[in-house]
């Protein structure tokens, strides 16, 4: 029986994202309200300029007192897209001491106090959905925490930035440097102003932890996370990883260790082969790859940003809360059954790539393969370049913990042949 009382929501920041909410909220009441079994009514909007023109929202629902909104009594859902960690994470927790339930998309205060507010949705019987804080419109955080809850999942990677896909695309499939590959993201609208978050990985990392707490059932905050920007990728880069017939991406990496034991996460550039999934990954888009024992590997792609993709998902997620709401339930919560420890950086063993600059005369090469030896790091393939008395040696390795490769490097650093370290590249997706 479909109930006539409608369902309430707030609106908290009315941004991109939160005037595409309200935008579909109008546009398709109808389906939505077919879809929860109950009208669902935009109660108030919580904004910083009330002066500004928002098409199609009623400016009587409009308010710059976000906490009055909260505490109403009558709000059965709150829906944050304001971002950042205050005001957002006191308005969250109040909403929840005040019967609601929450749905939002905020990856910085998620990956940094997921747990806290997991507990609080709990400790007053509310929902806490996210799905759009990750991957845009791509459904991912449901399929890990429901479709694949009874799977064991080893391995998550993927592309989780659409900015810096856009920019290492772009790279890789003109030539461009990495500043006029930036400056092409800016003018398009892909890069913000200041594009740190970005392209320093603070926004992957923050979806990293986000993922690998779900997938492994341990809680990983954003400061488990390792982190790699990729402002020092060169069309040199490319260059070798084409010679390797790869590509480079930024990825953001979650696995458990062969023995089960322990779990790590990671953001940096890698390159990847191009016959991975990943590899094909263009443009602003975001693609997720996810390794698991029953299920075997599945990937997830599509647009990772933008405010109708994230408008979709925050909708899913409203939907989904509404109807708990009727029914009197709630959803999956916090899994941090397995506590597993989160590894440092150093225990993580991949392949990697590593380019020098060497003197051009007999023994190099010899000096070269005895440093590696001696750091326990076996070689895969070398290539040798030399010109006027200087070389470029590209060294390929087999798999070799991080740890180890940096004291190599080190190593390496204090020969008088070696002039310099080029670039130092992790090899992954094999």
């Amino acid at each position: 029986m479909m109930r006539t009382r409608p369902l309430k929501v707030a609106l908290l920041g009315c941004g991109v994202v939160g005037s595409e909410v309200a935008r579909i909220m109008t546009t398709h009441a109808d389906d939505l309200t077919a879809r929860i079994g109950a009208p669902v009514e935009l109660a108030g909007v919580a904004v910083r300029r009330p002066s500004k023109v928002r098409e199609g929202i009623d400016p009587a629902l409009v308010t710059t007192d976000a906490t009055a909104l909260v505490k109403r009594g009558d709000i059965d859902v709150v829906v944050e897209v304001i971002g950042g960690i205050e005001p957002a994470r006191t308005l969250i927790t109040t909403a929840f001491e005040h019967g609601a339930s929450v749905v939002s998309a905020n990856k910085a205060l998620l990956a940094q106090d997921g747990a806290a507010l997991h507990a609080a949705a709990e400790e007053h019987g509310r929902d806490l959905y996210y799905e759009a804080a990750v991957a845009g419109a791509i459904p991912l955080i449901r399929p890990l925490r429901e479709s694949l809850a009874g799977d064991k999942i080893n391995r998550v990677m993927g592309i989780v930035n659409g900015t810096t896909n856009f920019i290492l695309d772009k790279m890789d499939s003109t030539g461009a440097g990495y500043q006029e590959a930036l400056d092409e993201a800016t003018a398009l609208g892909y890069a913000e102003a200041d594009p740190t978050a970005d392209v320093e990985g603070f926004d992957a990392a923050a979806k990293a932890a986000i993922l690998a707490g779900i997938a492994f059932h341990t809680r990983v905050r954003l400061d488990d996370v390792y982190r790699e920007g990729m402002a020092e990728v060169t069309a040199s880069d490319f260059a070798s990883a084409k010679e390797m017939g790869c590509t480079i991406k930024l990825l953001a990496i979650c696995e458990r260790a062969a023995d089960g034991g322990s779990v790590t996460a990671r953001v940096h550039p890698a390159m990847i082969p191009l016959s991975h999934p990943l590899a094909s990954v263009r443009g602003a888009y975001n693609a997720v790859f996810v390794e698991s024992d029953a299920a075997g590997q599945l990937m997830f792609y599509g647009p990772g940003a933008g405010g109708s993709p994230t408008a979709s998902a925050v909708l899913g997620d409203l939907v989904a809360v509404c109807r708990n709401r009727l029914s009197g339930a709630t959803g999956p919560g916090e899994s941090a059954y397995a506590a597993l420890p989160v590894s440092p950086m150093g225990d993580v063993v991949t392949r990697y790539h590593i380019s020098l600059d060497v003197a051009d005369k007999p023994g190099v090469l010899a000096q070269v393969a005895t440093v590696f030896a001696e750091h326990g790091v076996s070689i895969d393939t070398v290539r040798q370049q030399g010109k006027d008395g200087e070389a470029s040696l590209v060294v390929v390795t087999h798999r070799a913990s991080d740890a180890s490769l940096t004291g190599t490097v080190e190593a390496l650093r204090k020969l008088d042949t070696v002039r310099g370290v080029a670039s130092i590249m992790r090899v992954e997706g094999e």
